[in-house]
């Protein structure tokens, strides 16, 4: 089953888009079902979860952290995490560029804008997502790439706020873009709004229960 969602997602998302399945609380055997169907990009949202099931699973799998990061965390994952999707301060950044350093690395990240009024959801407004891309701070940095940003729309059926909250963050996408072409991912959609993030301009997507199915927490 799982193999025959990636399957039906990957044939109906256009080619630009790229899948990152969430494996977060699923055992390794579902993740070698989905590996063995061709996927590559997994996603976890907790540093100890992730890092066991590096040390277990084939080593051609690119590892992305979704969840929010705690600081004194970044070390464990730092020799090997693929891109770590939700960043949103200065001083992580910083950890994140001396544990890059440490490990003789490039650590890929991506800014989590926050996009929903919700107050559980993390992020950085506007403002202070330029402030941190275009900062002399940053552009010190030789061990930390900053590539994109992500963003979570609110948890709520109404479409139409959904499509109001990504084409928000498309538009600072674009304004970052046009700046600087390395800042080229734009992850936005999950399980739920998905097509609304492709429609407006997502170029990666997180999906969990569409692949393995619901949660068992």
């Amino acid at each position: 089953m799982i193999a025959e969602n990636i399957h039906k997602i990957v044939s109906n998302i256009p080619k630009n888009v790229k899948l990152i399945a969430i494996s977060k609380t699923k055992t390794n055997h579902d993740i070698m079902k989905a590996y063995e169907s061709g996927q590559r990009l997994f996603g976890e949202n907790k540093i100890q979860e992730m890092s066991s099931k590096f040390e277990d699973l084939p080593k051609d799998i690119k590892w992305h952290m979704v969840g929010h990061v705690q600081s004194n965390k970044i070390k464990y994952m730092a020799p090997y995490v693929d891109l770590i999707h939700g960043i949103d301060s200065l001083k992580s950044i910083k950890i994140i560029n001396k544990e890059g350093v440490k490990n003789n690395r490039v650590i890929n990240c991506l800014l989590q804008l926050k996009i929903s009024k919700e107050e559980s959801k993390f992020g950085l407004d506007e403002k202070q997502l330029k402030e941190i891309i275009f900062s002399t701070d940053y552009k010190e940095m030789n061990n930390i790439k900053i590539k994109g940003m992500m963003a979570m729309a609110s948890n709520t059926k109404n479409e139409s706020t959904i499509k109001k909250e990504f084409v928000f963050a498309k538009k600072v996408f674009n304004e970052i873009n046009s700046l600087d072409n390395n800042f080229d991912i734009l992850s936005m959609g999950m399980s739920n709004d998905y097509q609304i993030a492709i429609e407006c301009g997502s170029n990666m997507i997180r999906l969990g229960s569409l692949i393995f199915g619901e949660r068992n927490y």
